[in-house]
């Protein structure tokens, strides 16, 4: 077992998971790494294709080397990473050794918000990629090997929430409270430099955003539907993941 905490947030893009990550490299206390497993599933599996990624030299790109540098990055201490459930997947099912070592935290998001978001960034995103349906089956597996479900936490409930949510997620990673990781001002990684186009929004917002600011979930999907009619089938293949991920999350 690693000696310190390793935390995971397993995501979906475009789920707000940058945000969240910055909050937990604002505490100071906590080793932060940025999607680890994406050199494994688009380099080193060569899964997909990631536009505007540039890789970091010498980053391991095999799924057991990634384990490998988290655990001993733990060993040092606290250490927290952010990743997508479907570069881990179908590996992750099979996995007990980091099902048991990792603190398992996912974050969902409205993907009405996700999809169109996403597209904007890659209209030629999969619909593997648009991440719900293997967020469920990543979680659903947590619960079977764990008995009891993984902390589940909504975007939306981030936005109207964040201290209390961001409390649970510290609570949950046995991590004491920080009131002053909230406070977002300059906490931008020099390992975000590879990925910073697609960050360029959450680097802006020195805080979380209030859900209050946004336009209507509707709304923003038609408009991007209207022009790839397309995203309506991905929406409704991953919209039942993401309920019965919702029905687990905290309230």
């Amino acid at each position: 077992m690693t000696k310190h905490p390793l935390i995971a947030l397993w995501c979906h893009p475009r789920s707000m998971s940058t945000a969240m990550e910055r909050v937990m490299r604002a505490r100071g206390d906590v080793r932060c790494f940025h999607e680890p497993f994406m050199y494994y599933y688009y380099l080193g599996e060569g899964r997909g294709r990631f536009p505007h990624f540039e890789p970091q030299e010498g980053h391991p790109r095999t799924y057991s080397a990634i384990k490998a540098m988290l655990y001993e990055a733990a060993e040092a201490g606290p250490v927290f990473f952010k990743d997508m459930s479907y570069y881990v997947m179908p590996d992750a099912l099979t996995d007990d050794d980091l099902v048991d070592r990792v603190i398992n935290v996912f974050l969902v998001r409205d993907p009405r918000r996700s999809i169109a978001s996403y597209y904007k960034l890659d209209p030629e995103m999969s619909l593997t990629e648009i991440g719900l349906e293997a967020q469920y089956q990543h979680a659903a597996h947590i619960a079977d090997r764990k008995g009891a479900w993984p902390l589940v936490l909504e975007a939306e409930r981030v936005q109207a929430a964040p201290q209390e949510s961001a409390d649970a997620l510290f609570a949950a990673c046995g991590l004491p409270p920080a009131p002053h990781a909230l406070d977002l001002k300059d906490v931008i990684p020099n390992e975000w430099k590879g990925v910073e186009n697609w960050h360029r929004a959450a680097l802006s917002n020195d805080r979380i955003r209030s859900a209050e600011t946004l336009p209507d979930a509707d709304e923003v999907f038609e408009a991007a539907a209207r022009n790839a009619p397309h995203l309506r089938a991905m929406l409704a293949h991953h919209w039942p993941f993401y309920e019965k991920l919702c029905a687990r999350a905290l309230p």
